[in-house]
C-alpha cells in the first residue's frame, strides 16, 4: 500500500518527502519497526516516541508521523501532523481496510458496568444468531476464541489489527468498552459506532484526567462518534451526555420513566429477578447475579441489543445464560463451607458501594471487606473508598492492591484516613496474600468476605514489576488446604 493512501482520512498534513513510497506496516513501537513501515512518534507520559524516531529508521521504517520536522541523519520521509495520536487512529483504520466500517459497531463508556454490559450484550446478540467480537478489560473475543488484552481499549495500531481479524472471520457485531483514557487519546478516532451506551459517572482516573470536568468532557467524545445512544436515565449525567444531539436516544432506568425499564426487581443471594418493560413487552427475567447493579447493567445492555434488532426471546436467553463475569460479583468456590467469598474488580468508590450494598442485601452474618488502592493512581478517591468500606463491613482488611512505585504503606495511610471517620473494625495487612487468608480464617458461619480490587487480574506489580497474584488461587488453596487437614 502507497503512503499517500494513508493520507486520505486526515485533516491536516505536510509531507516532507516522497508520499509513493510502499507501506507495509504501522507501529508505534520502535522495536518493531521492520523494513517498510510507517513509524507513529506518539508522545505519552513518560516518554517521547520522537526520541525514538532514529532507532526506528535504523531498522527500516520508511516513513515517520511527527508533529514536528526531525533532523535525522538518514533521509526518510516525514508526515508532520497537528496529532499524531489521531493521525494514528486514521491512518491504521486506512491500513488495514477500514474493518469497523464493515461490522455493527457497539461502544459502552461509563465509570462502573462497562465489562459486565458488554458480555452481557455478546451473549444477548449470539442468542439472536449473530457472531460477536468482544473488545475489553477482560479479555478480547472473536465468538468463543479468547485473546489477550492489555488494556481496555487498545492502541489504535492493535484496535485496528483487531477488527480487521474480526471482520475476516465473520464477525457480524462488535461491543467493546470505550475507556475514558481512549477517547481522551483519540484511539477511537473515526470509528463510527453504530450505537453508543453509557452506563454512569463517579470519581476515578482523575490521576490521568486532572478533574472532573475534563473526566466528563473524554466520556462525552463517544457520543459525538454515534448513530444513536442508550443512557441511564437515573444518571444525572446523562442528559448532558447526549446534550445537542439530534439522532435517536433511548433511555433505561429503575427510578425515572424511561423507555426501557425495570419493576418488580428482587435482589437474592443467588441473584436477581425483575420485570422488564422494553419495546411494548413486559418480559420476566432472572438474573444469575446478584445486586441492583446487575439490573442496571442488564437494562443497558437489553436497550443496545433492542436497537440493534434483537427481540424480546434473544433479550431473555441471552441474559438468562450470563452465568458469572470473571471477578465481577464472582462468587468463589468455599468447598461447601457456610461461607460465601465474593471476588470483584471495584477499585472506584462508587463501584465499592455498589458491591457491599449488594452484599448487604443477603448477608446472613458479618462483612469482611479486604481491599487496597492501586498506586500512581488518583489519591483522592483513597479516603472515600476507605469511609465506604467502613461504613458497610463489619471488619475491614486493608492491605495492597497494585502499589506500582508507591510505597504500599502510604496509600493504606491514605485509605486509613476515610476508615477513621467510620465506627468499624479494621486491620493493616499490607501483604495480600496474608491479608486474604487472615480473612478467611477469621471468617464464621453466614459471613461474606470481599475481595475487592483486583478481579480478574492474575498479577501484582510493585516497583514497576508484575508478579502472578491471583486472589482466586488463593483461596483455592486456602479451602484446598483446610481439607487435607479434615
Amino acid at each position: 500500500m502507497k503512503l499517500r493512501e494513508l493520507l486520505g482520512p486526515l485533516p491536516e498534513y505536510r509531507v516532507a518527502g516522497r508520499s509513493d513510497i510502499e507501506i507495509t506496516d504501522v507501529v508505534y513501537d520502535s522495536r518493531k519497526a521492520d523494513e517498510g513501515a510507517v513509524f507513529f512518534c506518539i508522545k505519552g507520559l513518560e516518554a517521547d516516541g520522537h526520541d525514538y524516531a532514529p532507532a526506528a529508521v535504523e531498522r527500516g521504517a520508511r516513513a515517520l508521523v511527527v508533529t514536528r520536522e526531525l533532523a535525522l541523519s538518514r533521509p526518510v520521509t516525514q508526515v508532520v501532523v497537528p496529532d499524531s495520536r489521531e493521525a494514528m487512529a486514521l491512518m491504521s483504520a486506512a491500513f488495514f481496510g477500514f474493518p469497523a466500517r464493515a461490522m455493527t459497531m457497539v461502544g459502552v463508556t461509563g465509570t462502573n458496568g462497562k465489562t459486565s454490559t458488554t458480555h452481557m450484550v455478546k451473549s444477548i446478540m449470539e442468542a439472536a444468531g449473530q457472531k460477536v467480537g468482544l473488545i475489553g478489560t477482560i479479555t478480547n473475543m472473536i465468538g468463543e476464541e479468547r485473546i489477550h488484552t492489555e488494556r481496555t481499549t487498545p492502541e489504535s495500531v492493535d484496535l485496528h489489527r483487531l477488527l480487521k481479524r474480526m471482520r475476516d472471520e465473520g464477525v457480524d457485531t462488535v461491543v467493546m468498552e470505550v475507556s475514558s483514557h481512549s477517547l481522551k487519546l483519540r484511539r477511537v478516532a473515526g470509528i463510527a459506532f453504530d450505537v453508543a451506551a453509557f452506563t454512569n459517572l463517579s470519581q476515578d482516573h482523575l490521576d490521568f484526567h486532572g478533574n472532573w470536568d475534563d473526566y466528563f468532557a473524554s466520556k462525552k467524545l463517544l457520543f459525538g462518534m454515534c448513530a444513536q445512544a442508550v443512557v441511564n436515565c437515573d444518571e444525572d449525567a446523562s442528559r448532558r451526555m447526549v446534550e445537542g444531539r439530534t439522532y435517536p436516544v433511548t433511555g433505561y432506568g429503575i427510578r425515572e420513566q424511561a423507555h426501557i425499564m425495570a419493576h418488580g426487581i428482587d435482589i437474592t443471594p443467588r441473584g436477581a429477578s425483575f420485570m422488564l418493560q422494553i419495546g411494548g413487552q413486559t418480559l420476566p427475567v432472572n438474573l444469575c447475579i446478584p445486586g441492583l447493579f446487575t439490573v442496571y447493567n442488564a437494562l443497558a445492555a437489553a436497550g443496545i441489543a433492542h436497537v440493534l434488532g434483537a427481540t424480546g426471546r434473544s433479550i431473555l436467553l441471552g441474559l438468562e445464560r450470563i452465568r458469572r463475569v470473571p471477578g465481577r460479583f464472582e462468587s468463589l468456590e468455599t468447598h461447601g463451607r457456610d461461607v460465601t467469598v465474593i471476588l470483584d474488580y471495584a477499585h472506584s468508590p462508587d463501584g465499592l458501594d455498589n458491591v457491599l450494598n449488594a452484599i448487604r442485601e443477603f448477608a446472613k452474618g458479618r462483612i469482611i471487606t479486604v481491599f487496597g488502592c492501586g498506586g500512581d493512581r488518583d489519591r483522592g478517591k483513597r479516603p472515600l473508598m476507605g469511609e465506604i468500606a467502613g461504613r458497610y463491613s463489619d471488619l475491614c482488611v486493608i492491605t495492597s492492591d497494585n502499589p506500582r512505585s508507591e510505597d504500599p504503606l502510604s496509600i493504606i495511610g491514605d485509605i486509613r484516613e476515610g476508615m477513621v471517620r467510620t465506627a468499624c473494625d479494621y486491620t493493616v495487612i499490607e501483604n495480600r496474600r496474608d491479608a486474604i487468608i487472615y480473612a478467611l480464617g477469621g471468617a464464621r458461619s453466614g459471613d461474606v468476605v470481599l475481595l475487592a480490587g483486583k478481579g480478574h487480574e492474575d498479577y501484582q506489580e510493585i516497583n514497576g514489576v508484575k508478579y502472578h497474584f491471583d486472589d482466586k488461587e488463593i483461596v483455592e488453596e486456602f479451602f484446598a488446604a483446610l481439607d487435607a487437614r479434615e
